[in-house]
């Protein structure tokens, strides 16, 4: 007679959109593995369809920057505060952190004393900034999750036993809708062309960013034969333009179908190169955020997609860099086959290669149920 299983609780976080999705995918596999696994936690619709019990959803948790943090915190200290308290009545198993450190660290430090494990998966970028905050990987977090080739040497070098899963998106990212399905959906006519702006999964970076990516697509719009398309995240405002294409459903679509994009840094624009969309990408904080930045940060780019190659294949405009006339420059030439594209795309090519193999989310969850023990 086979033996039941015990229902497992883990506590988990994630405090932004990307952090949502591989929660969510995480979440399936675990309970693949074991279908009683309890989720509490902080996350956001697609954790909650996943199972999670939320707590905070991240809608009120996404802040960046440094000046921005400052206006948030005593919100952040209320959640911490919160959660604090539910760990110590709910005694889980198992906390699993994903990315989101500047909460997701303080979270490991102060909830030492409760004696629960702590798994971090995609972990933050020490390698860039801050790197004194490996501090709390080797007193506090007992398992650790990467998923960069490079990451898993470098915390390892500082006395951080680290597993390296891969990457989420060698995963199958494609979009729900067909090329002939999107293009109907939003009456493009075939044979058009679409710039997809992307301008970010915060409302304070849509906000800095926005009026500039509007713009230079407009002006683009003036000279060549395209559509404008914009991926909308959940949870995002954005003013109404004319001649302006909204897709919220299908953001992969989105980039998908697009010859070219201007795109925030972050998470899509790696999602843009791993579907071979070309693309320019912008980055841009408030100025007190920006002189911090500035002076903290060791990387040499800001943008995934140069940092895992280790060289420049996408062009990265930084603060006021972030103007009309470089994303035009820049964008206009991604927009036919030009030696440009091609050796863009070339790059793409070689970064993909670096990210691993398929089965991310199942070794991460596998990797994590050998670690938990069930009492």
């Amino acid at each position: 007679m086979k033996k039941e299983l015990r229902a497992p609780t883990f506590f988990i976080v994630a405090g932004e959109a990307s952090g949502d999705l591989h929660g969510s995918q995480l979440m399936i596999e675990l309970k693949k593995i074991n279908s009683n696994i309890n989720f509490v936690g902080h996350g956001g619709d697609k954790m909650i369809s996943a199972g999670l019990r939320v707590i905070e959803h991240i809608n009120k948790m996404s802040v960046m920057g440094f000046s921005e943090i400052i206006k948030h915190l005593p919100f952040l200290f209320g959640v911490m505060g919160k959660t604090l308290n539910k760990l110590e009545k709910l005694k889980p198993d198992r906390i699993i952190l994903i990315d989101y450190p500047g909460f997701n660290l303080r979270l490991a430090k102060n909830c030492s004393g409760l004696s629960i494990p702590i798994t971090y998966f995609i972990l933050p970028q020490l390698w860039a900034w801050k790197e004194k905050r490996i501090q709390v990987f080797q007193k506090y977090v007992d398992q650790s999750l990467s998923i960069f080739p490079f990451e898993q040497n470098w915390f390892e070098k500082r006395g951080v036993p680290t597993n390296y899963v891969g990457h989420p998106f060698t995963e199958n990212i494609t979009p729900e809708l067909t090329k002939k399905e999107f293009y109907l959906k939003h009456n493009i006519k075939t044979e058009k062309r679409i710039i997809t702006l992307l301008p970010g999964s915060r409302q304070q970076e849509v906000d800095l960013l926005w009026p500039v990516f509007y713009e230079s697509a407009k002006k683009i719009k003036e000279k060549e034969d395209v559509e404008i398309v914009v991926g909308k995240f959940s949870g995002i405002q954005l003013p109404e333009k004319k001649n302006v294409i909204i897709e919220k459903d299908d953001i992969y679509a989105a980039m998908s179908y697009a010859q070219a994009a201007i795109t925030a840094s972050g998470t899509a624009a790696l999602e843009c190169a791993v579907m071979d969309t070309p693309e320019v990408v912008c980055y841009k904080l408030s100025s007190i955020s920006a002189f911090i930045a500035k002076r903290v940060n060791k990387a040499p780019f800001v943008s995934m997609v140069n940092l895992i190659v280790n060289r420049k294949i996408v062009t990265e405009f930084l603060q006021n860099e972030v103007s009309v006339d470089n994303i035009v420059e820049e964008v206009t030439p991604l927009l036919s086959n030009t030696n440009k594209r091609k050796n863009m795309l070339l790059g793409f090519d070689e970064m993909r290669r670096s990210l691993g193999l398929p089965g991310v989310y199942k070794r991460a969850a596998e990797s994590i149920m050998k670690k938990t023990s069930f009492g």
